[in-house]
């Protein structure tokens, strides 16, 4: 009971137990993902030293008398092997065998098989002793494999969070990069240059705000459906000032939808698609860009479309939304959020290119996680 894996539980198993019951020949099989019985420990001739097998064999659920006792989960006390078809010899032949399943639960993990040269040498409290061994296995086995599992779901859970907090820490980098920040503060300076003291204050206080945002949602995985709109407001009135007006947005709230007040969506993926989209446009050359944000919200989900048109200087640049290196993938922080809260966040993509325009829809379906 003290072993903590299945290699240690099987050899004790063969050496500690079956070698006080005085047998002279056994193996412990375990059953692999294919419903094939593979010999994992052994006492007797199979183990000439150590922890080592002599020849291990395979042999498929249903076959022989251990691949019986595997499929049925009955143990079997077989007094005269030489009268049982199903008798399989190993390294040699063998009169009587005793064979218990290794099951917890239904659940069929492996089995003990015992073999001896004389006929009727096993009997009805070695069955019952070999049986209550295979069950103190089995447990033990579910235990070690239960253990492992879980190690396993935290390890990956781990990794998974640690790069969920990569992605954030870009996405605060990528969307508060210097060149960002420098930009828009040059803008600020400029208007305080210019005496146009009130635009000045202004931008300057939607800077301050969506700096404060950002640092206040980076660690939280939710936000408020309207604080996210707010923080999409304020990124692209900035965006504006730091492109020259190269561009101009309009955002659409359902009216009288009580669903738009409460609800709650996983914070940044928002604004991480409107960064890829903003920066994507400027290095496509796209010039009288518009953008329309139509926001819809129901008990379950939110709904998000974002319709855009402009003109490209460039028709042969792509307009694929996978762009630099430097540049978040906001597709990245969505699959991990599906894959870790399981949010089953989606989106589709259409364009259309006809006479030097170039226009493109984006739908994104969000969980309302109130």
């Amino acid at each position: 009971m003290g072993k903590e894996n299945e290699e240690d539980i099987l050899w004790d198993v063969a050496k500690n137990c079956i070698a006080k019951l005085g047998f002279v020949d056994c193996v412990v099989y375990l059953v692999n993902h294919n419903n094939v019985l593979i010999q994992k420990a052994a006492y007797g001739p199979k183990n000439p030293k150590e922890r080592t097998l002599y020849n291990p064999v395979e042999i498929p659920v249903g076959q022989g008398i251990t691949g019986a006792v595997a499929k049925t989960g009955q143990a079997e006390l077989v007094v005269d092997t030489s009268q049982d078809p199903r008798y399989i010899e190993d390294d040699d032949n063998r009169l009587s065998e005793i064979c218990v399943p290794i099951t917890y639960e239904d659940h069929l993990y492996g089995v003990i098989d015992c073999e001896h040269p004389e006929k009727g040498f096993f009997t009805e409290r070695h069955l019952k002793m070999l049986s209550a061994i295979a069950s103190i296995c089995a447990i033990k086995i579910k235990s070690v494999r239960a253990n492992l599992e879980l190690l396993e779901k935290q390890e990956k859970l781990f990794q998974i969070r640690e790069e969920m907090m990569e992605l954030k820490l870009k996405a605060l980098n990528s969307q508060l990069n210097p060149h960002f920040i420098f930009n828009s503060l040059n803008a600020i300076q400029y208007f305080i240059t210019a005496q146009k003291t009130k635009l000045a204050l202004d931008y300057f206080s939607t800077f301050s705000r969506m700096v404060r945002y950002y640092l206040k949602q980076l660690g939280e995985d939710t936000t408020p459906l309207y604080h996210e709109i707010d923080m999409l407001h304020w990124y692209l009135k900035l965006q504006k000032l730091r492109y020259d007006d190269s561009f101009a947005y309009t955002i659409s709230i359902e009216k009288d939808n009580h669903n738009i007040e409460e609800a709650v969506i996983p914070s940044f993926i928002v604004l991480m698609l409107f960064e890829n989209i903003v920066e994507q446009s400027s290095i496509n050359q796209e010039i009288d860009q518009h953008f329309h944000i139509d926001i819809k919200a129901s008990q379950k989900s939110v709904t998000l479309k974002v319709q855009y048109h402009c003109k490209n200087l460039n028709p042969h640049i792509s307009k694929n939304l996978d762009y630099r290196e430097d540049i978040l993938k906001w597709k990245d922080q969505v699959s991990l959020l599906n894959t870790v809260k399981g949010y089953n966040i989606a989106h589709e993509t259409s364009s259309v290119r006809a006479k030097g325009m170039y226009k493109k829809s984006i739908l994104l379906h969000l969980p309302n996680l109130i």
